[in-house]
């Protein structure tokens, strides 16, 4: 039968579930005091811790860890307690349930969280300025780090990991005498419990390690910090004699520095045993040294020769190879001349014969032009850029669309391939829809007549809210006649306007051909009396109108001033017909006499 849970851990759980949040961490103190019972025995404490974590107590403490500790009831004394308190709630907790999740990911992130909580309690050590913070960070510093080592006590896999974790690189990294000599002292703890963590974990990770330690050994005179660094080396050249090798190899000037920098120190025993113990490998290592050179030497020699002899071998086809290599790039380099000279040609000949093209084209345009009657010029270079533009787009369009038909030359294939897939997809749909016996027919549900009130008051709601439109008789003719008074006024304008416009046509026409005249006329010296006839009117008495018109025109420009007051006020779109009759029958036809 399974054992009853003890009762404070239950009202402990029940507490916790029905507290606020900001609460739960003094609530979760009272472990301490239930951990720390003295009638408890062994097997009472584990079935303890067992029902702490079954009751999710020991997660509680974890989320609580991973908050913001500032804001913590008590700050950084809880947070260092918690942190005790959750080492001790996982050392000696075996876990049947679901034991992946546990050890594989609660123990390291427990880790995890325990070193960032060491991290920022350093750095606030370093901080700080008066004399009683100090003490207080050192020690909650002090007691996050015995919790560490508590947990991978009770735990030996969590060593590598805490090895591995870049906090634990960060917090050992520091030039702070106090917290470097407690995470050295945490390093040796490792060391002592699991003596082969350093041949498991990554070679960077190893080396990073080392190199702190011997740059602690260079960098400082602290005794303290001298002899902690100078036992960890020791410690680490006794338990894996594999990393002598690296000493000695990696570190050359250490043992001078052990020997001038820490001796007569205090710790004289620890040097020498280390300097004895990298003295010896290097002795054995230049008897191990001298031999693996000279076999290099033969190994060398023996590679050398046969590479020797065989590019002998392969000289007189290197050497027909190489002859056919720069032929074949001569012939290249030749065909590469021989078509650009080739391109060249062509792009000349194109152009000539461009330029012939175009010579041809604008003679055939100049004789055109000289056959043509000049009223009808601009009709035919309109038609002319017609036929061009229609051209240019017909070339255009036809360039266009076979690069697009290109382009979505694979995506008809892919359409044409899904057309086939549907076609036999619905051939086979048909043929199991018509081995499916026929559903007997059912009617269509009519409505009922609930529905059809209801529809019915639904419509009359909406033509009360939009009445339609009604308009009387009267206003109807009255809006009738208006529009066919607007209608016979728009004809009467636009035939008006169709007049007037076929006049300017009319005018427009016969001052072109004056001007033409005009242009071609030969100069005053050079005219004759053939010459003279183009240019006089056939007609006697539109001559004498023309003449009349002439000399009023300038008596209108000699009239004074207040003769013209009225003229501004005149409209210039109001054109009367009078002066329409008397622009027309005052222009000048040519002919002769």
């Amino acid at each position: 039968p399974m054992a009853a849970t003890d009762p404070q851990v239950l009202a402990l759980a029940a507490q916790i579930t029905e507290s606020e949040e900001q609460d739960i961490p003094l609530l979760l103190l009272k472990l301490k005091g239930i951990l720390g019972n003295p009638s408890l025995g062994c097997e009472e404490s584990n079935k303890i811790k067992q029902d702490i974590y079954d009751y999710g107590l020991t997660q509680y403490c974890l989320l609580v860890l991973k908050r913001d500790h500032s804001q913590l009831h008590g700050a950084w004394a809880t947070a260092a307690q918690l942190a005790e308190i959750l080492s001790h709630c996982c050392v000696g907790l075996e876990v049947k349930e679901d034991p992946e999740e546990f050890y594989k990911k609660f123990l390291p992130s427990a880790i995890d969280s325990l070193l960032v909580l060491g991290k920022r309690l350093q750095a606030r050590f370093i901080r700080a300025i008066k004399d009683k913070e100090k003490q207080d960070f050192l020690h909650w510093f002090q007691i996050v780090t015995d919790a560490i080592c508590w947990l991978f006590g009770g735990h030996i896999h969590l060593a590598a990991c805490v090895l591995q974790n870049d906090h634990f690189l960060q917090l050992l990294i520091t030039d702070n005498v106090e917290t470097a000599i407690i995470m050295m002292s945490v390093l040796h703890n490792i060391l002592r419990i699991n003596s082969s963590v350093l041949l498991q974990v990554e070679e960077e990770t190893l080396h990073s390690v080392l190199d702190e330690l011997v740059y602690k050994l260079s960098s400082t005179t602290n005794p303290a910090v001298g002899s902690a660094a100078t036992k960890l080396l020791l410690l680490v050249a006794k338990f894996c004699k594999q990393l002598v090798q690296l000493f000695t190899a990696r570190y050359k000037g250490l043992k001078g520095l052990l020997s001038k920098q820490w001796t007569g120190k205090g710790f004289d025993r620890e040097v020498n045993q280390l300097l004895d113990l990298l003295y010896l490998e290097q002795c054995s290592g230049k008897g191990e040294l001298q031999k693996q050179h000279q076999a290099a030497c033969i190994i060398q020699a023996a590679w050398r020769g046969f590479q020797t002899r065989k590019r002998l071998k392969k000289l007189p086809q290197a050497v027909i190879t190489l002859q056919r290599s720069f032929r074949a790039k001569r012939e290249q380099e030749l065909q590469h001349l021989t078509k650009q000279k080739e391109d060249e040609a062509l792009k000349l000949q194109m152009q000539l014969q461009r330029q012939r093209a175009m010579r041809l084209f604008h003679e055939r345009q100049l004789a055109l032009l000289e056959v043509v009657h000049p009223s009808q010029v601009n009709k035919y270079m309109q038609e002319m850029e017609e036929k061009s533009a229609l051209t240019i787009q017909r070339f255009w369009r036809g360039y266009r669309e076979r690069r697009i038909f290109h382009q979505q030359k694979q995506s008809l294939k892919e359409y044409k391939a899904a057309i086939i897939i549907q076609r036999a997809a619905c051939k086979f749909l048909e043929k199991r829809r018509r081995r499916r016996p026929l559903s007997p027919w059912k009617e269509p549900k009519g409505l009922t007549d609930e529905q059809r009130l209801a529809l019915q008051q639904k419509v009359d709601d909406y033509i009360k809210l939009h009445p339609a439109s009604q308009m009387s008789e009267e206003t109807s003719k009255e809006l009738h006649m208006q529009a066919q008074a607007k209608l016979a006024q728009f004809l009467l304008r636009s035939r008006l306007d169709q007049g007037a416009a076929q006049r300017r046509e009319a005018l427009l026409a016969q001052v072109n051909t004056d001007v033409e005249l005009l242009m071609n006329a030969p100069g005053l010296a050079e005219i004759t009396e053939k010459d003279l006839g183009a240019f006089m009117s056939r007609s006697i008495p539109v001559a004498t109108k023309a003449r009349q018109t002439h000399n009023t025109m300038l008596k209108y420009t000699r009239w004074p001033w207040w003769k013209k007051l009225g003229d501004e006020f005149m409209e210039d779109d109001v054109i009367p017909d009078d002066a329409i009759n008397t622009e027309l029958e005052t222009l000048f036809i040519g002919g002769r006499k």
